[in-house]
């Protein structure tokens, strides 16, 4: 399997889509690995997995772990390590974390949500050879709402100029987050940085999930959401299995006994 690259990604902008899924263990990237070309660590554990009520309070240690298990087991995937709230809250701040974080983690790459308010904190970024994936539309770490964006004008302004703020300060993709598909199509076409789906309809160069959303594991499922399939019941079947097993005494099964 060759590794994926940002040259490479930014060669599949108008050309192929990149397809992009959340991870936050070793077993799970080690499947990943296999089909897709970009992993993000994302703040979402702190949801699927911690039972967070928000990312808001998931830690840069607590990513660190996550971040490091999944890169120890992948091997083709480009890995994107997502900067958790209130650590680049300045280019110095930014930059100290995700220096960090690379050093650790040895992630390709950092993600940062925001538009033109964190735009000298990108270009300072690259300038120091971190390379950044931006995030625009809706943003779980600031916003008050999880409603769909751009939905009226002065929205859809204030995202497209997001975008291209993101794109021109050096990042090599951008995230954009559920937003209406105009809009979308609209961002895609304006910069020259291939843009990740999440809500944000087929016009975007890639698409992204939880991982957790796909396989059916969350509460809570968004409109953007395709469950492939329900691990919450097969899970259920075969923990009841076992402890019906253990209460009837059946196991340990003879196979499972050393001699």
């Amino acid at each position: 399997m060759k590794k994926v690259t940002i040259k490479s990604i930014l060669k599949k902008k108008n050309q192929q889509p990149i397809v992009c899924i959340t991870a936050y263990s070793a077993a799970v990237a080690r499947i990943v690995d296999k089909y897709c070309d970009i992993i993000l660590v994302g703040d979402s554990v702190g949801m699927t997995l911690y039972g967070m009520k928000s990312t808001r309070k998931v830690s840069l240690e607590t990513m660190i772990q996550h971040a490091k298990a999944v890169k120890s087991y992948t091997k083709k995937c480009f890995v994107v390590f997502d900067m958790p709230y209130k650590t680049y809250t300045s280019k110095f701040v930014a930059y100290n974390n995700a220096k960090k974080v690379m050093k650790i983690t040895r992630c390709d790459a950092i993600k940062l949500e925001g538009g033109r308010k964190i735009n000298s904190i990108v270009k300072y970024l690259v300038k120091k050879k971190i390379p950044v994936m931006g995030h625009v539309g809706l943003l779980p770490q600031t916003s008050k709402n999880f409603k769909v964006k751009g939905k009226n004008e002065f929205q859809k302004v204030e995202i497209l100029n997001d975008a291209k703020a993101i794109s021109s300060s050096g990042a090599f993709a951008v995230i954009i987050e559920c937003v209406v598909e105009s809009l979308a199509k609209k961002i895609t076409k304006a910069i020259p940085i291939p843009t990740i789906g999440i809500g944000a309809s087929k016009h975007c160069d890639g698409q992204i999930l939880v991982v957790d959303d796909i396989l059916g594991l969350s509460d809570y499922y968004p409109k953007f959401v395709k469950r492939y399939t329900n691990l919450k019941k097969i899970i259920e079947k075969s923990i009841k299995e076992y402890a019906n097993d253990v209460k009837l005494k059946k196991f340990p099964f003879t196979r499972n006994v050393y001699k």
